[in-house]
Formats: C-alpha cells, structure tokens, sequence
C-alpha cells in the first residue's frame, strides 16, 4: 500500500523517527491510542511557525523535521505522517487554502494576506475509514489566543478550529487541494509563487523570513 511506504521525505526508517516510535512498539494500548499520543506529541512538542519558509528538499525530510524545535504546518504534518507509517498506520499528507486569523497583522505583513497556501494536513486509517487531522498549533500558541486546542479522539474528523472561546472567527478553509501519497514538492513550490509572488526575487525566497514562533 503506497500510504504505508517511506519515501526520501517520509523515512521513518531513519535513526531519528525510530527513537520517537520505539515506545509505542510493543505498547499494549489500543492502536487509536497510539494514534492520539503521537498526533499530541507532534502537536505540542514541535511549535507553530508559518513564517520559516525553505523550498529546499532536505527542509520536508521527516527526520531533517524532527530535530527541529519548531515547524510549519507542512513540516509537522510529514512528521506526524512518517511517524504513523513507522508504526503501520497507513497516511497521507492533504493540502489546502486558509484563512488564518491568528495573528493576521503578522500573517499580512509577512504574506500581504491572511490566508495561507498550501496549509497541510493529515489523513490516517484508523478502524477502517479515513480520519483529518491537523497538527499545527501547539497547546501553549492556543492559549495564548484563547482558542481550545484542538485534540484528536480516534474516531472523528478533528482539522478545523473554526472558533475561538469567545465566538470570533479564527479559521476557515477556502480550498481543498485533495491528498496525496508523498510530499507533492512541485505542486507546492508553484502554488506558494501563484498566491505569493511578491516573496520571491531572481535567487529565490526573499530574506526576512527566518524562525518567527507565534507564541514567542
């Protein structure tokens, strides 16, 4: 099965994903249990960061990710994925369009927008069907904007936090750009100079775009 499969960027063969995986290898918990620990441990453990952007192929390499004290929500989204292949849960990465209103002012100034493109997700078959799940912000980054962490049950969909605690907007999908079984690299490099093409200069991304954690 190709959504069971390590590829270049998905290589939870690597030392790195098999120390992360090794205490859930002869676990007696359930295997949405398994599920629920990992989708947290990458949730909180790996901080939100939208504005650290490499388009090189060693930057969406799962074990490049791991060492990592913070990613984007692509990044953490292949990790989470490599670690779920790791243990044979089969997973694909999903992409699409957002709106983001965390931060906006920060996303504006950055982006010259707040919606964000290709946000990434994760798909895993768990109990015989195919569940979302998104781990990007982490628990600390959810608190401080008064949003309810966004927590994974193994048996709903759980991608989308629509809401903050008081009734604002705080996200929305705008387009779904369907999955895929491997890091679609070309696909996303053309849809972010699409959306973005005022971030590029004849040498690529332009500076001022290094590590940024929103919860700083």
């Amino acid at each position: 099965m190709q959504y069971l499969k390590a590829t270049y960027y998905l290589d939870f063969k690597d030392p790195a994903i098999q120390e992360l995986i090794a205490p859930f290898k002869n676990s007696p918990i359930s295997d949405a249990e398994k599920v629920i620990r990992l989708y947290t441990l990458v949730r909180d453990q790996w901080r939100y960061d939208p504005y650290n952007i490499s388009f090189s192929k060693e930057s969406f390499k799962a074990s490049n990710i791991s060492k990592n004290p913070s990613g984007n929500c692509i990044e953490k989204s292949i990790l989470l994925i490599s670690l779920l292949r790791g243990l044979g849960f089969p997973a694909r990465i999903q992409l699409a369009k957002v709106k983001n209103h965390i931060a906006a002012e920060k996303l504006i100034e950055k982006f010259g927008t707040s919606e964000l493109t290709p946000h990434g997700m994760v798909n895993v078959y768990l109990n015989d069907k195919w569940l979302k799940m998104s781990p990007a912000f982490n628990k600390t980054l959810c608190e401080k904007y008064n949003v309810d962490p966004l927590d994974f049950d193994g048996e709903n969909d759980s991608f989308l936090q629509q809401f903050n605690k008081e009734g604002t907007l705080f996200m929305e999908y705008l387009e779904d750009y369907g999955f895929f079984d491997d890091v679609p690299l070309d696909f996303m490099k053309a849809n972010f100079l699409e959306h973005y093409p005022h971030i590029f200069n004849d040498s690529g991304l332009k500076s001022g775009f290094g590590t940024e954690e929103l919860d700083d």
